[in-house]
């Protein structure tokens, strides 16, 4: 397992000290494939609503136009230090300003930060650079960085997800023997998490989201992500977007290409299923013993949602997860707590 370690702190840390008592940042890192792009359309279409309240939203449609420029390139090259330090000062410049507009909530949404589904494919790994990635981000964001919220989906439909919206943009649709490389691939979200805590500073919690629980509901992902200090709006949650194709949809695309479609099921439609039975049962496997792990503690690394209800964020006895018991006290305490400073802050 390769971690990378977040670096000491930069020189901008210290004047954000102060900043980091009146602005928090999320960071939501997808995953891909679990509905991040409906949650940054909803935050898009409430952004007035947002702003009252005192909450920013950066997506991909400011953070793919040169913002991060620099800050996802791989080491090695002619110039990608001077670039990433370049990167950095631009990020830190847009947060000192959000600060002075009075916003105390910023959410970034952008799933490329932690790599893509291509390069998850082309190297039969789940997310193999994440960490190199994160910690190149944490510094970027170091001050203010309170916070970062990662969505897992079960690995049958998440790599389903990905096959599908790959073979759409032109990928070949997989073999038997690629289909067993991605089930007997070595990575399970759990290594994906382990990563991740590496490359953060310390304090900074690590939310993570189930898709099963939480896709369709980006109102109540808003609220986890600011521990309930807002209401969030209920208007326009059920867009999906960026969907899979289906069954039907990828027939007609290879069709379209003039490729054979010999390797999709035939008399089927639907969604697409290329996993056997065992190798699904395999995949779902491996995802329980992650949500296992997960809902006694993650060794301390991470907290996973699983109830409704902002209060509930985070800490996850390890049995009768249903129940309220002492740690849900504690977290309660520490939500009440925020929600007292953010009613103190000046607006």
């Amino acid at each position: 397992m390769m971690c990378a370690f977040w670096q000491p702190t930069t020189p901008w840390a210290q004047v954000w000290k102060k900043a980091h008592a009146l602005m928090d940042v999320v960071l939501h890192l997808g995953a891909h494939r679990t509905a991040s792009t409906s949650f940054q359309h909803y935050m898009r279409s409430h952004m007035g609503d947002l702003q009252a309240v005192g909450i920013a939203f950066w997506g991909p449609l400011r953070t793919r136009k040169g913002l991060f420029d620099g800050l996802s390139l791989q080491s090695g090259c002619v110039g990608v230090e001077k670039r990433r330090q370049r990167g950095t000062g631009r990020v830190q410049l847009q947060l000192e300003r959000q600060q002075r507009m009075g916003v105390h909530h910023l959410i970034v949404s952008d799933e490329n930060m932690i790599g893509s589904v291509r390069e998850n494919m082309r190297r039969e790994r789940l997310y193999p650079s994440i960490g190199e990635r994160v910690a190149r981000f944490a510094q970027a964001f170091d001050g203010p960085l309170n916070k970062v919220v990662l969505s897992i989906r079960a690995l049958d439909t998440y790599w389903a997800s990905g096959l599908a919206y790959g073979v759409a943009r032109g990928a070949q649709v997989p073999t038997e023997a690629d289909l067993d490389r991605l089930v007997t691939q070595p990575r399970s979200w759990r290594d994906v998490i382990t990563d991740l805590a590496c490359a953060l500073p310390a304090g900074v919690d690590i939310l993570v989201a189930p898709f099963e629980r939480l896709a369709g509901r980006p109102d109540d992902m808003l609220e986890y992500m600011t521990d309930g200090v807002i209401t969030a709006p209920r208007r326009d949650t059920e867009n999906w977007r960026n969907k899979a194709p289906d069954l039907t949809e990828l027939r007609t695309i290879l069709q379209d290409r003039q490729e054979h479609t010999s390797l999709l099921p035939t008399g089927e439609n639907g969604v697409w299923h290329p996993f056997n039975e065992m190798q699904t049962a395999a995949l779902r496997e491996t995802y329980a013993d992650d949500l296992f792990w997960l809902r006694a503690g993650a060794d301390g690394l991470a907290l996973l949602i699983e109830e409704g209800g902002p209060d509930m964020t985070g800490w996850n006895p390890a049995a009768a997860p249903m129940t309220r018991g002492q740690e849900h006290g504690r977290q309660k305490r520490l939500v009440d707590a925020r929600r007292e400073r953010v009613a103190r802050t000046p607006a």
